[in-house]
């Protein structure tokens, strides 16, 4: 008797311990199932989309991501530099192009004068990719004088902000001639291509050089699309002479805060034009480049007096139109 009772508690120990290897058993194989079925099952997880989102869009990226991954969205141009040609306007997009809410093409796109016909979506794809809160920008100083620029633009965004660098007429046509000159050292003088005939002193307009300065015209033109208060002329000498005060004006336009001011110029006396101390990109300083300032050649003195009396009238014209007394009388 006594025996019996003294075997019983080793049997019922065996019996305990055999029960819970059963269970580790049959936990591991199930485990081991459920594993394995999931793992089957994973590859066509990743293959097929959930039946309820069929096609889900994936999650928009935040601006800093955005920024540190080098995205953003490519955007129509809020802002056009739309002219003058030998006005300055290089020198106010690289200027502008510190601004670190202002990103722009470096090149000029030439859509709404020669391109048209490709359409906007490859006009969009030109642009720079921007954040929020930053401005895209373009210059393209034949804008101004193409008589279908302004309700293309319009057409476009009836909201574009318009600037118009503008320079003594007389100045901006031997700059321009000077810049073919460059190219082409065959063609014919200055004071030859000024005139229809010399001896009765008519201004020949058709020759590019001269139709371009005559300002007030064009304007007419951008005013049947666009008000006043839409465009900004700023002065091509004084971006020459002050460079941050004409800035100022700009980013006030555009709605930018003031970045851009005195401390960002220095005076380069070789090339008699305001330099970048740092330019976009880089810390070291930036001058426009070699087509920029050139000489310009010795101009009978009689033709430059007939052309500012060609221009006086139109020049006041325009002071007329725009509020403004640019000085070049």
């Amino acid at each position: 008797m006594g025996q019996r009772l003294s075997r019983r508690p080793d049997a019922l120990r065996r019996n305990a311990l055999l029960l819970a290897v059963m269970l580790c058993l049959w936990l591991y194989l199930v485990y081991s199932c459920a594993a394995g079925e999931l793992q089957g099952l994973a590859p066509l997880l990743r293959r097929a989309p959930a039946a309820e989102e069929p096609s889900a869009a994936p999650e928009p990226a935040g601006p800093l991501s955005s920024f540190l991954n080098g995205a953003g969205s490519k955007r129509l141009p809020q802002a056009i530099i739309i002219g003058v040609k030998k006005g300055g306007t290089r020198a106010l997009l690289e200027f502008l192009r510190v601004h670190p809410d202002v990103r722009a093409v470096g090149a000029e796109p030439h859509f709404f004068d020669r391109g048209y016909d490709r359409g906007l979506a490859w006009y969009r794809d030109l642009m720079p990719r921007t954040l929020d809160g930053q401005i895209t920008m373009e210059k393209t100083p034949s804008y101004f004088v193409t008589k279908e620029a302004p309700a293309r633009i319009s057409a476009m965004s009836k909201g574009t902000k318009l600037i118009v660098v503008v320079r003594d007429p007389v100045t901006r046509a031997i700059s321009d001639y000077t810049q073919t000159l460059s190219k082409r050292p065959d063609i014919p003088t200055f004071e030859s291509l000024t005139f229809k005939n010399r001896t009765t002193g008519l201004i020949d307009t058709s020759w590019s050089a001269i139709q371009i300065g005559i300002y007030a015209k064009h304007l007419e033109n951008w005013l049947l699309y666009f008000p006043i208060g839409q465009i900004l002329f700023v002065s091509g000498e004084r971006l020459i002479t002050d460079p941050a005060g004409e800035l100022g004006r700009v980013q006030d336009f555009l709605g930018l805060k003031r970045i851009i001011t005195d401390k960002h110029f220095y005076f380069n006396k070789t090339k008699g034009f305001p330099c970048l101390k740092k330019a976009e990109g880089s810390s070291k300083p930036h001058c426009l480049g070699k087509t920029k300032g050139r000489t310009h050649p010795n101009i009978d003195q009689e033709v430059v007096q007939r052309l500012r009396e060609f221009y006086r009238p139109f020049n006041m014209k325009f002071y007329q139109m725009t509020g403004h007394d640019f000085g070049w009388d």
